[in-house]
């Protein structure tokens, strides 16, 4: 009797919990994806270079290396602040310097951005443009796409502290967004390298 009990109770129990959480496997194939779609431009990038007799082309403005290279530091600091909100978020009574830090990680991020949009509207004065040559082409190209994701977080970024604020945001949901941050963060070097070291 008591045999079967034991086995009863065996079979109805619920199934674990899966290791990863739906949002996080979400963001994590769709950051995947993205990774894809970063190393096809990069690679195209890198053939077009390699088969120019000069590079850049004559008469086009070079990169603003320096401060771009001190934007990136912007862009690095925003993701420590954000690692550092997670760290916070995790602790029992952590939700206000979550939501500092938080804050602090947005607000870098759209320095990062209005820097890079700066630094754009100088070049386009400067002549160098889509039309201007590959090399305007792939910058646009590669540059647009990576400050375009890094508006979509930002945006994300900002959904999340405004549930952190209400007190509704789930510990899944604040690990997705902060995935796709990090995405954001964690290229932007190796585009930087590739792209105005070259």
């Amino acid at each position: 009797m008591s045999s079967s009990a034991t086995t009863i109770v065996a079979a109805t129990r619920p199934p674990s919990a899966p290791r990863i959480r739906t949002a996080v496997a979400g963001m994590l194939i769709f950051v995947g994806t993205e990774i894809m779609f970063f190393a096809g431009l990069v690679s195209a990038f890198v053939i077009a270079r390699s088969h120019a007799r000069g590079w850049p082309p004559p008469g086009q403005p070079r990169l603003p290396v320096v401060a771009t290279a001190l934007n990136t530091l912007v862009l690095l600091a925003s993701g420590a602040a954000l690692a550092s909100a997670g760290r916070a978020a995790a602790t029992v009574f952590g939700r206000r310097r979550a939501l500092r830090r938080l804050t602090g990680a947005v607000l870098l991020g759209a320095i990062f951005v209005a820097v890079q949009g700066l630094e754009w509207t100088r070049l386009l004065a400067f002549g160098l443009t889509m039309r201007s040559s590959q090399y305007g082409s792939f910058f646009y190209l590669i540059v647009g796409a990576h400050a375009a994701h890094a508006l979509a977080a930002i945006s994300t970024l900002l959904w999340a502290r405004q549930r952190l604020a209400r007190g509704d945001l789930t510990a899944d949901a604040f690990t997705a967004t902060r995935v796709f941050w990090y995405f954001v963060v964690g290229v932007w070097p190796v585009l930087y390298t590739v792209v105005y070291l070259a």
